[in-house]
């Protein structure tokens, strides 16, 4: 097995790039620094990972990649083109889905039409959504409200929702980390369905090591905060996969490289733990 490396992350092609990124943020304390000369690529079309010690400053990096936010220094390319603004075309999930409990399901997942693709056909947003809710196992629940979905059902309208407007980057900040188990691992296999289907290169924030692999190309972990590209762990895994591939001696060979890297992150944490 590749075993990785310590170096920035560095794609061949990049759609995403992050070049000497810093940011601090203030505090009651004084300046928190969270990020410090980041520099990582993702090529496009990959899906890449990142996992690290808790504060380590893995949101803050979602919102720089999205334009909600401005480094203090260094750089975020997105296309070969500086990121000073939010970007339509980067789509979002979060771990609380945040549906509208006004709007069906339906109506729910249309809603980025409705700001980003003012000239398309109200029927043709509608179909797009529809097409996407029977991606993810959500046909015939497409007029429900959000209440009368279960967790993982939200969660999986919150995904289409992301989708909806066809972006280039996928933001994935951590969107399974309170459901169960089960319903997790089904969405796992969920995500892989909607890479098929769906276009996109895809950035996602997790503490799930399995998930880390199981659903990215590569896995970067970050130092502790202030942050920098500690480990680089290619996924030496097939591109379709199954459950059963994270119980191979291969799979567990990645997981204890990255559980060893954490140790090591977690080691340079500053004290102070957010």
């Amino acid at each position: 097995m590749n075993q990785g490396h310590s170096k920035d992350s560095t794609a061949e092609s990049p759609l995403i790039k992050l070049t000497s990124v810093s940011h601090t943020f203030s505090t009651a304390t004084g300046p928190l620094p969270v990020l410090d000369g980041l520099t990582i690529s993702i090529a496009e079309g990959g899906f890449t990972a990142v996992v690290g010690p808790s504060g380590c400053g893995k949101s803050t990096l979602t919102r720089l990649i999205a334009g909600l936010m401005k480094p203090d220094s260094g750089e975020v390319w997105l296309h070969g083109e500086k990121v000073v603004s939010p970007l339509s075309t980067v789509g979002m999930a979060f771990q609380n889905p945040v549906l509208l409990e006004w709007r069906s399901i339906v109506k729910n997942v249309m809603l980025p039409l409705e700001i980003v693709a003012q000239g398309m056909p109200v029927l043709e947003q509608e179909e797009r959504a529809r097409y996407l809710l029977s991606l993810v196992g959500l046909e015939g629940f497409e007029d429900k409200r959000p209440s009368e979905l279960s967790g993982g059902m939200r969660q999986r309208a919150s995904l289409c929702r992301s989708l909806v407007h066809k972006p280039d980057v996928l933001i994935l900040d951590e969107p399974f980390g309170a459901l169960d188990a089960f319903t997790r691992e089904d969405l796992w296999q969920i995500m892989h369905t909607l890479r098929e289907e769906e276009p996109f290169t895809a950035l996602l924030i997790t503490h799930d090591l399995r998930e880390s692999i199981f659903l990215a190309d590569e896995v970067i972990v970050l130092s502790g905060r202030p942050a920098r590209s500690q480990y680089v762990l290619p996924v030496d895994m097939p591109k379709k996969r199954s459950l059963d591939d994270l119980y191979t001696a291969k799979s567990s060979e990645m997981l204890a490289v990255l559980r060893e890297q954490i140790k090591i992150a977690q080691g340079n944490t500053a004290s102070a733990s957010a």
